[in-house]
């Protein structure tokens, strides 16, 4: 009998499910969830820089998210989505930020 190498990890029940290109070009919603710790200017500026909103806009969505928990940023193909969530929560963590989107398809 062997000893297992240290280096590797053994995850039981683990399911991957491969996407083809069709899925990942399908529309996805862009979903910005209210905290109690991110500033409503922070967000805004988030909205701005990342997903491309007015300033009009970018207020509309936070107040949304602000006062039902969650709100629609913009729907756009996954990869972008991933992509531009990935950024953003990039930035909000440098700045000790817990502002987290999600995305889910846009049926």
């Amino acid at each position: 009998m062997s000893i297992p190498d240290p280096d590797i990890r053994i995850i039981p029940d683990l399911t991957f499910i491969v996407a083809n290109r069709e899925d990942l070009e399908k529309p996805y919603r862009v979903i910005v969830e209210n905290d109690d710790v991110t500033p409503m200017d922070f967000v805004v500026m988030v909205l701005r820089l990342f997903f491309g909103l007015a300033l009009n806009d970018a207020m509309q969505v936070m107040l949304t998210a602000h006062h039902q928990g969650r709100a629609l940023v913009t729907t756009m193909p996954f990869e972008e989505a991933k992509e531009r969530v990935y950024s953003a929560h990039t930035v909000a963590r440098e700045e000790g930020y817990p502002l987290t989107f999600y995305l889910e398809p846009d049926n």
